[in-house]
């Protein structure tokens, strides 16, 4: 199912006073560029409903706040597409341009903070004040099973959106934390990597293969929990006794054990 009524920033969106101003300027300086709040980048319907959702910091000066989609065109999409590519969350050829054809496939990519920052460092005040769009998408994924948090920053807003604290999950490269989700008869999956910023490359606080492992990890997560749906029962079946149990009980109240049932075909289902 895709989001419903996903709430999203306009292209002049005055709530954060700063960045306002840095994305005036920068449109006086490149007209050509996108130079506005940067959409979340949906997947194709037809393709599963959005299980996952991927949350990075903000877009970049010359990246996403240039070409309009997130992680497109700088050094951080060249290390997040081809992962999403390889276990399944893309579909196409990775151009780093919006309009090279790429779709993605039960996924969706956004940022904690919408406009670019100066220095690509939004404020504690401007991270809060974006954080409503964050909490408006996860509520309206209604199939959403896991969270990737790139960054310490992502892993605050994801949590905030929530209704959580940070202390309460403390952000863990590679950790998959259980939090409420937006329904609260179903848990969420956050699972934490470290940004795949050009910087963190360089300093080799995180690597390709680290960053792999994390999208493999998330990909063997949601097909343990799509096979556990295909093979599972109603609540009603769950929460009937057991045979076992059902004959332990009779015994131990002295009446004859219950016989086993049958199933559609006569076959007994035991």
């Amino acid at each position: 199912m895709a989001a419903r009524n996903c709430r999203a920033p306009h292209r002049d969106c005055p709530r954060c006073p700063r960045l306002a101003a840095f994305r005036r300027a920068n449109r006086d300086a490149h007209p050509d560029w996108h130079n506005a709040p940067v959409p979340s980048f949906a997947p194709n319907p037809r393709r599963g409903p959005v299980r996952l959702l991927i949350v990075g910091l903000a877009p970049g000066l010359k990246g996403a706040n240039r070409t309009g989609r997130p992680f497109t065109g700088d050094h951080a999409g060249e290390i997040l597409y081809p992962a999403l590519l390889r276990h399944g969350f893309a579909a196409g050829r990775y151009g780093a341009t919006r309009d090279d054809g790429l779709l993605l496939a039960g996924c969706r990519i956004t940022n904690a903070v919408r406009c670019v920052p100066p220095q690509n460092k939004p404020t504690p005040a401007e991270i809060r004040t974006c954080g409503t769009f964050l909490e408006a998408e996860i509520a309206a994924l209604p199939d959403l099973a896991i969270i990737l948090a790139l960054g310490t920053v992502a892993h605050g807003s994801a949590l905030r959106a929530l209704g959580l604290a940070k202390s309460a999950k403390p952000f863990r490269h590679g950790a998959f934390h259980t939090v409420p989700g937006a329904d609260p008869k179903r848990a969420l999956t956050l699972a934490d990597s470290y940004h795949c910023s050009r910087y963190n490359l360089n300093t080799g606080r995180l690597t390709e293969k680290m960053f792999d492992s994390v999208i493999a990890g998330i990909r063997r997560r949601l097909e343990k929990k799509v096979r556990r749906a295909a093979t599972g029962v109603s609540g009603a079946a769950s929460r009937a006794p057991s045979r076992r149990r059902a004959c332990r009980a009779s015994s131990c109240r002295g009446q004859a054990p219950v016989p086993p049932s049958r199933g559609r075909w006569g076959q007994n289902k035991y």
